[in-house]
């Protein structure tokens, strides 16, 4: 079961990154007004991807599989940075792009 924290973690992390590209190429074609829920979901999304690598971190901790830990907490570091930063650009882009739409 755990093991499946991985799978979610990854799904979660491309929807974080699907929804507001799907945002930013809606914007020039209708009125989109659904592109604040999308922008929360996506955070949303980002935020429990990182979660459920939390999880699985304290499920190695708990059955003592310190190589595993050892090998991937590194690696995850560096992913879950690259997860939020490139979220958070890609909402901020969003915001700015129908802030001026929205005031209209």
């Amino acid at each position: 079961m755990f093991a499946l924290l991985n799978l979610a973690s990854l799904v979660l992390g491309l929807a974080a990154w699907i929804l507001p590209i799907i945002n930013l190429t809606r914007e020039k074609k209708q009125e989109n007004t659904s592109w604040i829920v999308l922008a929360m979901i996506s955070i949303s999304a980002c935020a429990i991807s990182l979660y459920f690598q939390i999880v699985y971190g304290n499920y190695l901790v708990r059955i003592e599989d310190w190589s595993a830990l050892m090998d991937t907490r590194g690696a995850l570091v560096l992913v879950g940075a690259v997860l939020l930063i490139v979220t958070l650009l890609l909402n901020v882009m969003t915001v700015i792009v129908y802030r001026d739409k929205t005031a209209k």
